[in-house]
Formats: C-alpha cells, sequence, structure tokens
C-alpha cells in the first residue's frame, strides 16, 4: 500500500510517499530524519500487523517546512538515500505564479 502524508496547497505539491509492500521495518530513514518527522506504526497488512515507517500525525500538513532543509525537490534526502529497500519518496514542486 502507497500512502502520501503531506498536502497540495496554491503554492504546490509537498508530500512524503511510503510504499508499506517494500518497507522492512529497518528503522534507516527514522534514525536519519533530522527533523524527526518519521516514526514506524503498526499497519494491518497481509492479515498482520506490521511496523511500517510514517510521517507523525502532527508534521503531516507541515511537509513543506518540515523537510525543506533536506530540499527534497532533488529527492535525495536522508530519509530516502537510507532507504535499503526504496519506499520512500519525496515530491516537492513549487507552482509559479
Amino acid at each position: 500500500m502507497i500512502t502520501y502524508y503531506g498536502y497540495t496547497d496554491g503554492s504546490g505539491e509537498y508530500y512524503v510517499i511510503i510504499d508499506s509492500d517494500k518497507c522492512t521495518s529497518c528503522e534507516k530513514c527514522v534514525k536519519q530524519c533530522p527533523k524527526n518527522a518519521l516514526q514506524l506504526t503498526l499497519e494491518f497488512i497481509d492479515l498482520e500487523d506490521k511496523p511500517v515507517a510514517s510521517i507523525k500525525k502532527e508534521y503531516c500538513n507541515k511537509i513543506k517546512y518540515i523537510c525543506t532543509e533536506c530540499k527534497p525537490e532533488k529527492n535525495n534526502t536522508p530519509c530516502v538515500l537510507s532507504c535499503p529497500s526504496k519506499a520512500i519518496k519525496c515530491v516537492s514542486t513549487t507552482i509559479n505564479h
């Protein structure tokens, strides 16, 4: 299952995308996040609870600001680079008016 954490507003799209099917629960992304925005949570997948990476609820509507120092528009943030299974992607696009 692919989960989009973030939002779209008048200035652009700001998401951290996590593929729970690829996530191996290694916590490398959690440890590499300089803002401590990632965590492992239990999700019910294939008839069992599986720990997967997720964005903490209080950060979902702040992705644009929380992730900005990592430059998510280049998709080479610490969380993305640390994930051996490539379960995380970042989307940060700004709409120029």
